[in-house]
């Protein structure tokens, strides 16, 4: 094909790179007994006519960017694709596989695989712009391009296609699920939801038994939102609790802040500075999960 000289298409008003128009693609078969117009008329193939079409287009344009059908319409033999056109380069590729006959072969593979066409049937085509049919002109990029690019939209998007597109959309995956509504005073912890409490001095005295030096670490995560634990406060409690050891500096952190907080100081927040800190197991623990083998 030949190349284009984009400096000569410009909008109305002499800009670059307003490019948009409308091409209407026909679709046929060379078996009347496996009419595209007529799978798509019938509700049951509706659907996969239109995938056939979706896969079509995204392999000949190299995805789904710059480009949407507008409207499926009956043009008895044929099956009329609306498309509009949004950027040139998109444009392009499209034109450039219409002419090579790379866009009616991914056309016969996908109708092979999602119609089960028998062998032999051949896809025919036809490509329209306005008044002007393009197959006579594809030697003629830049012609092509400005007969697409004058033959602007006279509607917006079907609300028929519209439908199929989200259909389309939702056989690719499983919708996505929203976020998990907690119940309220819970917390999740590893997916699991757990009941929400002030701490207790079974609490206080569980931390202590398990978290052995990492209870500095913990206090550091805490004081982000307890003034109690704030500034040196951390390093007070080690240096006033030596001797007792590191059961008793644990055990007056939590006893801290526990003072400080009142019934504010729940559990999910210790839980919180506990993963916040990588120390999955201490979490475990306190919340009484047992270990996994």
């Amino acid at each position: 094909m030949d190349s284009i000289d984009t400096k000569r298409l410009y909008d109305s008003n002499g800009n670059d790179g307003a490019f948009s128009g409308c091409a209407v693609l026909f679709l046929g078969c060379s078996s009347p007994a496996h009419n595209l117009l007529s799978l798509y008329k019938d509700e049951q193939g509706k659907f996969s006519v239109f995938k056939v079409i979706k896969l079509t287009l995204i392999d000949s344009v190299g995805g789904l960017e710059g480009y949407e059908i507008l409207k499926l319409h009956d043009a008895d033999p044929f099956l009329g694709v609306e498309l509009k056109f949004m950027a040139m380069p998109p444009c392009q590729r499209f034109l450039e596989s219409y002419a090579c006959g790379s866009l009616a072969q991914f056309m016969s593979q996908h109708a092979s695989r999602l119609l089960t066409l028998p062998d032999g049937v051949v896809t025919e085509t036809q490509l329209k712009a306005g008044i002007h049919t393009l197959d006579q002109s594809l030697q003629d990029v830049e012609m092509c391009l400005e007969n697409i690019r004058q033959s602007q939209p006279v509607r917006l998007r079907d609300d028929e296609v519209t439908q199929l597109e989200q259909q389309l959309q939702n056989s690719f995956g499983p919708p996505s699920q929203p976020p998990q509504e907690l119940p309220r005073n819970c917390f999740l912890f590893q997916k699991r939801v757990f009941d929400d409490r002030p701490l207790t001095s079974a609490d206080q005295q569980r931390f202590a038994a398990h978290v052995g030096r990492d209870w500095k670490r913990v206090g550091r995560a805490l004081q982000k939102n307890c003034r109690a634990l704030k500034g040196p406060a951390i390093d007070n409690l080690a240096y006033e609790y030596e001797r007792e050891g590191l059961y008793e500096q644990a055990y007056q952190l939590i006893g801290r802040f526990i003072q400080s907080e009142g019934r504010s100081a729940k559990l999910s927040r210790l839980i919180s500075a506990l993963e916040e800190t990588k120390l999955t197991s201490m979490a475990e623990i306190m919340l009484g999960i047992q270990p996994r083998d």
